[in-house]
């Protein structure tokens, strides 16, 4: 499937029904993912940081975030959209980095750093149409661009400012808009009402199924670090069993090891 098709395929999932997105942090999540029937994976920033050693919030080169991106890209056959923060300090050239990589999206955020301050509605309307058109320089210029404000998951505004960047963002030319850390399903069924473009919301543990989400008019729902920390939360407790009982109890259920290098062995024969 060419890029184009791909961009055109996740486009159409997140207008034509519901698009759940598990988000992977390197080849073999995205591999297991796209296995366990995705049909399109998102990256999480902090997940692939994690596994770089860094921590999470712009923290990433530019070269290590589209080196990433291009081994979860070659793993799999469904569209990826890549987590771009807020564009590595040179937006058009992780644009142009992460299309040859072979993403077919990209969520960029509007925050400067980790909790605030963001910028101006002026400054990311234009860094939106500033990302289009590199994507277009690039060859897809019906790269899906996914609009994030942090207006909410940093405490910088109410439900009334996120409406007012959605709809200006919206203008710029994003496909999609996400505001992380807006759960309500009220404050959710206004914003989508508002909302001319398809309103992603990232689910978590305790908060709203994908029912409830989708029943409040969201249309793209991912899981941001969620899946990284299960895995992670995974090694810490097999560790401790180890090191405490002996046993080995955690390891109950987990992946046959055949089956999951498989998922990586027939990529790489030459």
């Amino acid at each position: 499937m060419t890029a184009t098709a791909k961009a055109d395929l996740l486009r159409s999932l997140q207008t034509d029904s519901v698009l759940l997105l598990p988000n992977a942090w390197d080849a073999a999540s995205a591999a297991v993912i796209a296995a366990a029937g995705a049909p399109a994976i998102a990256t999480t920033s902090a997940g692939l940081s994690w596994s770089l050693g860094r921590p999470d919030g712009q923290a990433l080169s530019r070269a290590d975030a589209i080196d990433a991106v291009a081994r979860i890209a070659a793993a799999v056959d469904v569209p990826v959209t890549a987590d771009i923060e807020g564009g590595y300090d040179d937006l058009t050239a992780t644009v142009t980095g992460v299309v040859a990589a072979g993403a077919v999206g990209v969520n960029l955020e509007d925050s400067q750093a980790p909790g605030g301050p963001l910028h101006t509605i002026e400054e990311q309307s234009a860094r939106i149409r500033q990302a289009r058109t590199a994507a277009t320089q690039a060859g897809l210029p019906g790269l899906v661009l996914n609009a994030r404000t942090d207006v909410i998951l940093f405490g910088l505004g109410d439900l009334d400012q996120a409406i007012a960047r959605t709809l200006a963002y919206a203008e710029a030319g994003a496909d999609s808009i996400f505001v992380p850390g807006l759960l309500d399903l009220a404050a959710l069924r206004t914003l989508c009402d508002a909302s001319p473009i398809p309103v992603n919301a990232m689910a978590m543990a305790g908060g709203p199924d994908v029912a409830a989400l989708a029943g409040a008019g969201v249309r793209r729902i991912s899981l941001g670090s969620a899946v990284a920390q299960a895995a992670y939360t995974t090694a810490r407790q097999v560790t401790l069993e180890l090191l405490g009982k002996g046993t080995l109890d955690s390891l109950d259920g987990t992946f046959d090891y055949g089956e999951l290098n498989g998922l990586l062995v027939a990529r790489n024969r030459p």
